[in-house]
């Protein structure tokens, strides 16, 4: 669909679009009432830790109360306490009758039990009360408490964790937690995995724990059994929602301009305007919330009962705005926070249109009909990314197509803070990258010729042992490609990783601010080794320093295949959707994309290693960015390249190594092949830093003397 308010038509080169089955497997129900990712999860309901990874919208909520009730029931847990990261949430562990679908017993909560519903905020002057509430429930014969994250923290820190020994203690959007010593919750959570006296569930849509920061250590994280469900699973299973496309859209000037660009009224979206802080605000809430109004066309008033604005569209029809903005009249604020949550109006499409938010509105806001999240400026945190994009991702009847756009703020010639513009613009980019990563099917890679995997589907002609093997898994959504001269992990860990945890190893590298500026920007000076080999070598060793050389090494080649082959198959389909104006329009399935990647030559991992992660994005960058601009940022860039540094030339000299072993001689400074040639020099860089050492050393001994 064309954006008829949109000149530009921003949506013609999307950052990717997934295009899914709608197999309906998602939403079908066994005969005990789960569904897909349910089932999974319950079927490790005996292990005494488990970490669920989920998308919003799955259905983890329901898959915790069908554990916590045979827990309680067969297990012989006292009680079960859940926890949730704000009040709001609390609504998603309302009473459920789940017996009539199927299931063994109710989750009920008796009402004095749901702090979450109680007055009060979460701050320690008025929290006493919900301390003393959660005693009293550790006292009763009741069973089951849900309370806010804040709540728990101040409820452990008095009563201690030996007071809830024997429970089932399950924390709702675990990203919140921390290792970081200074997290609180992060810490009691340690405190009672040590202890060891608890069942824990934690539980979260992100797919990268903490962003820049672990949630577990790695000591703690391997005591818990992973429930993994990927977003291509859920969307695949969709019975509505076939497409979704993330994408990132520059302008210049005041961001209020812009939104009406993006902005199709006749979408349903949400709109989370800048912080008050950030760069691209106008300091001014109210206004920036009246300007985005104005654009949509006349305010026409205030509905009275739900408190959402009444705005006459272009084409004469009323749009139902909801403020989350404005939080000056609390009565008018409280009056559309409970029109947004009305039950009664969960199926009704047409009860608002846009909601306009600053904060709120992200995770466990359920709004169905959601086909617009729009996000201006990049967020602070790529958790916070998933958050947003999960609005747009509930299935919905009728609702065939949903989408993210991010405006970021263009960098202009006569900007003074082009760093700063920069950096944003990279944290944006990095996120709409780390989403396709999220979004594509889980990956099995092999070594070439190691044999058809079972439940996999090789096509027509089957698996040959002589062709480009590709494998699809229908029920998981998994794909199994081979590559030549893949190492295989050792350990039981590093195999664990390259399963599950490819994803966390990308958002490091993405996070890496010198891969993306080189790899986007400075791509005459930069060798797609230096990327794919240095930088994500050096950040699996810094991530996992316990592993062997040979399972980092193994870490490596599966995390930057992973991130190689989603972005040739997004190259691949970008190109053959190209219209006759070379506009990319939206795509079929990811897997179309890495069949035509794949089958055009053997894939090896030394192939691999010389591809560019970041090509398939400069190919869009370079259409929706102006042209002036890029090539000021590219001359930034390039203008703060240094010499090698002497780690780099460490790792330089040990790839160097592997290269004499492989060819009976070191690689020569003055080869044609730039690769070679960069691993020569990396030789004679660290033969310099070792000298200067040397020297220094000797110097320091003679003065000693």
């Amino acid at each position: 669909m064309t954006n008829p308010t949109n000149p530009t038509n921003a949506y013609t080169v999307p950052s990717v679009s997934i295009s899914t089955a709608r197999t309906g497997a998602s939403s079908k129900a066994n005969a005990l009432g789960m569904r897909a990712m349910q089932e999974r999860a319950y079927a490790k309901r005996g292990e005494q830790y488990l970490l669920i990874k989920s998308p919003p919208a799955s259905g983890k909520s329901r898959a915790l109360m069908f554990i916590a009730l045979d827990k309680l029931n067969n297990q012989g847990l006292q009680q079960a306490i859940i926890v949730v990261p704000e009040r709001s949430i609390g609504s998603s562990f309302a009473d459920e009758p789940l017996s009539q679908h199927g299931f063994y017993w109710d989750w009920q909560v008796a009402p004095q039990w749901n702090l979450c519903n109680a007055p009060g905020v979460d701050e320690p002057r008025v929290a006493k009360s919900k301390v003393d509430a959660v005693r009293k429930f550790l006292e009763s014969t009741d069973k089951l408490l849900v309370c806010t994250h804040a709540t728990f923290r101040f409820a452990v820190e008095e009563l201690g964790v030996q007071a809830f020994d024997n429970r089932l203690i399950a924390i709702d959007e675990f990203h919140h937690v921390s290792s970081n010593p200074d997290n609180k919750l992060g810490s009691q959570f340690g405190a009672f995995i040590t202890r060891d006296k608890v069942h824990l569930v934690a539980m979260t849509g992100s797919y990268f724990r903490g962003d820049s920061e672990a949630v577990l250590g790695p000591a703690d994280e391997a005591k818990f059994e992973t429930i993994t469900y990927t977003y291509y699973e859920q969307l695949n299973g969709y019975q509505w929602l076939k497409s979704l496309d993330i994408g990132y859209f520059f302008y210049t000037g005041p961001y209020v301009d812009a939104v009406t660009k993006v902005l199709n009224p006749a979408l349903k979206t949400i709109v989370h305007i800048p912080n008050v802080n950030a760069r691209e605000s106008l300091k001014d809430k109210e206004r920036e919330v009246n300007e985005i109004m104005h654009g949509l066309g006349e305010w026409k008033g205030v509905d009275p009962v739900t408190g959402f604005h009444l705005v006459q569209a272009h084409d004469g029809h009323t749009l139902k705005v909801a403020d989350l903005v404005d939080d000056s009249d609390a009565a008018r604020r409280s009056r559309v926070l409970t029109a947004l949550k009305d039950p009664a109006q969960k199926n009704n499409r047409d009860h608002v249109d846009i909601i306009i938010a600053l904060g709120m509105a992200k995770e466990g806001f359920d709004w169905i009909w959601c086909e617009h999240a729009l996000t201006i400026g990049y967020r602070s945190s790529l958790t916070e990314i998933v958050q947003i994009i999960g609005r747009a991702t509930r299935d919905a009847e009728g609702k065939e197509r949903s989408r993210f756009t991010n405006l970021i703020a263009e960098p202009a010639a006569e900007q003074a803070a082009v760093a700063e513009a920069v950096n944003d613009m990279l944290k944006a980019i990095s996120a709409s990258l780390l989403m396709e990563q999220v979004l594509a099917p889980r990956y099995e890679f092999t070594p070439k010729n190691i044999g058809p995997k079972e439940g996999f589907d090789y096509g027509e002609e089957g698996y040959k042992d002589d062709g480009h093997n590709i494998g699809v898994n229908t029920d998981t959504g998994q794909i199994h490609v081979e590559i030549n001269g893949l190492i295989t992990p050792q350990s039981p860990e590093a195999t664990r990783i390259c399963k599950e945890d490819l994803n966390e190893v990308v958002t490091s590298f993405l996070q890496d601010k010198t891969a993306l500026e080189r790899g986007l920007f400075d791509k005459e000076n930069t060798l797609p080794e230096e990327l794919t080999q240095l930088r994500m070598g050096k950040i699996v060793r810094e991530r996992y320093p316990d592993l062997s050389p040979v399972d980092q090494e193994a870490i490596r080649q599966h995390a930057i295949t992973a991130m190689n082959i989603t972005q040739q198959a997004k190259l691949a389909l970008a190109l053959a959707d190209a219209n006759s104006d070379g506009i990319t329009q939206g795509s079929t399935a990811l897997l179309d994309g890495v069949r035509k990647f794949v089958n055009v030559r053997d894939l090896d991992i030394d192939l691999i290693d010389r591809i560019n992660p970041f090509d398939a994005a400069y190919a869009v960058l370079a259409k929706a960015m102006d042209e002036k601009s890029l090539r000021q940022v590219q001359a930034s860039i390039a203008a703060k390249k240094v010499s090698i540094p002497e780690d780099e030339a460490r790792e330089l000299a040990k790839r160097a190594l592997q290269f004499k072993n492989e060819r009976g001689r070191l690689p020569d400074i003055n080869s044609a092949d730039a690769w070679e040639k960069r691993m020569a020099e990396g030789v004679a860089a660290l033969a310099r830093y070792r000298a200067q050492a040397k020297a220094a050393q000797a110097q320091g001994g003679s003065g000693n003397g």
